[in-house]
């Protein structure tokens, strides 16, 4: 058997703990952790440390919080480690050419999209959003480009009509970690040849943003129901109720009956046993069915007990979200 690689780690989120979890279940040396420095959490807004810095720190590794990696005193400290390979999982800096070229078998990154579908921040909400069927993570060799390195190791999974964004994250942040301890034993082999990103099929994934999570009702009934799970947990869907916020968290396209008489697009229709009923489209002739919601201080639950519980904010001929036919921000 090859020998154990010597292994830099360097991640900050939950997606990129369970990487690091993987690896410390695996016969590899971590030899250092970097993650983002400490920052501000929780009401008192005091200084948390990341996930992937709790975990390294339960492990009794030495961890490393510069706020580049640009100075050349902490190049030299990284170079001082004589690992065999870096390995970058939402780190949150980017790594300049000169970090690149310290370990001998380079930079490796656990990307959550099937490149190079999917370049760049928010890759497992896009793909969602998009309405892909399905999704992966792909063992990347780093380059100074965003996301453009050589493929080493792809994994897919299926994106179903259920699955949300944090389904999908939780997912895909197990199988990177999978995926990762497989190309490195591969590459301790030397059994992995590396494959250019095909040039057909570039897309980016726009980082999320609270402003989008205002759903418009002209929208086709399909699409705003793949936005609604893509943004559940984070930022979530939401559309006005008078005055309040009403938080979506579940929905499907419904077919209307070839009858039915368009109602302008964001107006509640009769419910059915387990789902608020919207009209929306252009011509609001399409129906988007909510079986999963939260109001202001509530609970997020199934419209089904929504309904029980306060029916009075749900009346037939309501309308949501726009009343001066703006688009959301």
């Amino acid at each position: 058997m090859s020998r154990p690689l010597r292994v830099i780690f360097a991640g900050t989120p939950d997606f990129a703990a369970e990487s690091l979890s993987a690896l410390l279940a695996s016969r590899h040396d971590v030899v250092a952790v970097y993650t983002q420095p400490d920052r501000p959490a929780g009401r008192g807004r005091k200084l948390t440390p990341s996930p992937v810095k709790a975990l390294a720190l339960r492990h009794d590794l030495p961890v490393h919080q510069p706020a580049t990696l640009k100075a050349p005193e902490v190049q030299a400290e990284l170079a001082a480690l004589e690992a065999d390979i870096m390995v970058v999982v939402a780190y949150g800096l980017i790594l300049p050419q000169a970090v690149l070229d310290i370990p001998p078998h380079g930079c490796l990154n656990v990307h959550a999209s099937l490149l190079p579908r999917w370049r760049g921040a928010a890759p497992i909400q896009r793909a969602i959003e998009a309405g892909d069927d399905e999704s992966g993570v792909t063992i990347m060799q780093m380059d100074a480009g965003l996301d453009t390195g050589d493929m080493l190791l792809i994994k897919r999974t299926p994106i179903t009509a259920t699955t949300t964004g944090g389904e999908l994250h939780d997912t895909l942040a197990r199988l990177g970690g999978e995926t990762l301890v497989q190309t490195l034993e591969a590459l301790a082999g030397e059994r992995l040849a590396a494959t250019p990103q095909p040039a057909e099929g570039v897309t980016y994934a726009a980082k999320l943003s609270k402003a989008e999570a205002e759903l418009d009702f002209r929208r086709p009934a399909a699409e705003l129901a793949a936005r609604i799970r893509a943004f559940n947990p984070w930022p979530v869907a939401w559309c006005a109720l008078g005055n309040d916020r009403l938080r979506l968290l579940m929905a499907h396209g419904e077919t209307s009956a070839p009858d039915a008489t368009p109602a302008r697009p964001g107006t509640l229709l009769s419910p059915s046993a387990d789902a608020l009923r919207i009209a929306c489209g252009e011509e609001g002739d399409q129906v988007l069915a909510v079986s999963r919601a939260q109001l202001p201080g509530g609970k997020a639950m199934a419209v089904r007990e929504l309904l029980k519980a306060r029916a009075e904010r749900f009346t037939p001929g309501t309308r949501l979200g726009h009343h001066d036919e703006e688009s959301p921000a």
